[in-house]
């Protein structure tokens, strides 16, 4: 029974993501399940999602075990179809029967794990957990059938006449990444989509048997029922000990410095995302910093103002520098803009009808960056709503990826942490970010004397691609007059 069991990938969660971590099974073997039942919990470097089946069934094998890190594309978990047994454990087939066994090896499991990986990427419209992948719906995914290496030359024969027609392996890139216009339309749900893509199936070769020829799950189903589409179960789940490696032991000696070494910590989840996104900006961004001491008294007499009329809704000192900074934006368009070089060389800025206004979060799973979309939309009081709101979804780990990943520019306030500045690196691949220091009490001249005022300082870092010291300057000394005259700022807002 095990040429009967559908296998579910771990798809891509969203931003092109490449792994995630197990958190927690929701299902375990034995258990019957429906389409969309949530079977995982897993941790991205985003955000932590539930995974819904997109198959009904018995679970037949979990492929993994809580706290191991998976790749997107490799098995998460196999389910028998409805009705039918569970597939007995079998004993390992010899490298001379791979036909029969149905087995895929690790090097064709990797290759088709990296395909999907790359698919995803490239986009395929599919919806999964709430949110779709980049990029448009027309494209088709071109994986490989699972052990198609292993049957190219067996498949043809087994085919039974009136048998619904699936491409041979080495066409089967051509063919699923090919679609007739308008053909797509044919199929609604992105789940039968997902379903043909997993297991290979061209959608141009079904007849649907739904009104108008619309694809249903049946049609999906009886291809891949076909002995020449039938797929080979995934390799078994690796065993906890390869897994999951355990920390280096303590005592370990550090041939440098030769001090024993008290732990080892895997860098992965957000840590990880960090790294390689701070890493992809120092490399590819020549960026360049100014600042600027502001003095604040006068927001902070207004806020402290408007606190006495309505103590409850009176919007944070950052909501009000936010709102400087949207309108900020609007003056000096070229901080809020990508630089992207093509696969060819060619190098544009993108420019944005809009502003999704970043700000960095700190929390258990380290520090994240969700986005206010269409920020400049918002007063202060709307955005002071929307950062309480997405702070704590942040810290709560229920974050999408969306509101992870989708920031044009963003605005760091480490001055919580009781420093005055920072020679922050940019939120790759935005151009630009403006931290704000904290406020403490400096001796300052005011209309030619000396007085103690509530002073911050703003730091600008941009990417000196995309303008000159000019326009950075610009923009700084804006949000800066902002803050030293917010009165007569709003109003003109």
């Amino acid at each position: 029974m095990s040429s009967e069991l559908q296998v579910f990938r771990l798809p891509d969660l969203g931003e092109g993501l490449t792994e995630a971590e197990l958190v927690n099974w929701l299902v375990a073997v034995g258990d019957q399940i429906k389409v969309d039942q949530p079977i995982a919990e897993v941790e991205t470097a985003k955000s932590m999602v539930e995974v819904p089946s997109p198959y009904a069934g018995t679970v037949a094998e979990l492929h993994g075990q809580a706290g191991e890190t998976l790749d997107v594309g490799k098995p998460l978990i196999s389910i028998a179809p409805v009705g039918a047994a569970p597939a007995e454990p079998e004993a390992p087939a010899s490298a001379e029967d791979p036909v029969s066994t149905g087995v895929v090896t690790d090097a064709e499991a990797s290759a088709a794990a990296e395909t999907y990986r790359t698919e995803e990427k490239a986009g395929s419209g599919n919806v999964l957990i709430g949110y779709g992948t980049p990029g448009g719906a027309t494209g088709g995914r071109t994986r490989p059938r699972k052990g198609s290496v292993a049957v190219v030359d067996a498949a043809p024969a087994a085919a039974p006449e009136g048998s619904v027609a699936v491409p041979e392996a080495p066409m089967e890139p051509v063919v699923a990444g090919t679609r007739i216009p308008g053909k797509l339309s044919a199929v609604i749900s992105p789940l039968v989509r997902k379903m043909a893509r997993d297991h290979g199936v061209s959608l141009d070769a079904i007849n649907g048997s739904g009104a108008s020829g619309l694809i249903m799950r049946r049609d999906v189903e009886a291809a891949i029922s076909a002995p020449e589409a039938s797929a080979a179960p995934s390799a078994p789940a690796q065993a906890p000990a390869e897994a999951a490696a355990p920390a280096a032991a303590s005592g370990d000696l550090d041939s440098r410095t030769g001090l024993a070494v008290s732990a080892r910590t895997p860098v992965r989840g957000v840590r990880k995302a960090v790294a390689a996104n701070m890493t992809k900006s120092r490399t590819e961004i020549p960026e360049a910093t100014v600042w600027v001491d502001v003095d604040a008294t006068a927001l902070l007499d207004m806020r402290a103002e408007l606190k006495k009329r309505s103590p409850h809704d009176t919007p944070g000192l950052l909501a009000f520098i936010a709102r400087f900074v949207t309108a900020g934006l609007k003056k000096y368009p070229a901080l809020n803009t990508r630089f992207e070089t093509g696969t060819d060389g060619s190098q544009e800025i993108v420019g944005f009808e809009g502003i999704n206004l970043g700000f960095a979060a700190q929390t258990d799973r380290g520090l994240v960056v969700p986005s206010v979309r269409n920020a400049h939309q918002l007063s202060a009081r709307e955005l002071d709503a929307e950062i309480r709101r997405l702070t704590a979804v942040a810290r709560e780990g229920k974050a999408t990826p969306t509101e992870l990943g989708s920031g044009t520019f963003t605005l760091n306030n480490y001055g919580v942490f009781g420093v005055d500045g920072s020679a922050a690196i940019i939120n790759y691949p935005e151009v630009a970010m403006l931290g704000v220091g904290r406020i403490i009490d400096k001796p300052w001249v005011v209309n030619g004397e000396l007085a103690v005022r509530k002073v911050t300082e703003l730091t600008l870092a941009f990417d000196h691609r995309v303008c000159d010291g000019e326009t950075a300057a610009g923009f700084l000394r804006y949000v800066a007059d902002c803050i030293e005259n917010p009165g007569g700022a709003l109003a003109d807002m």
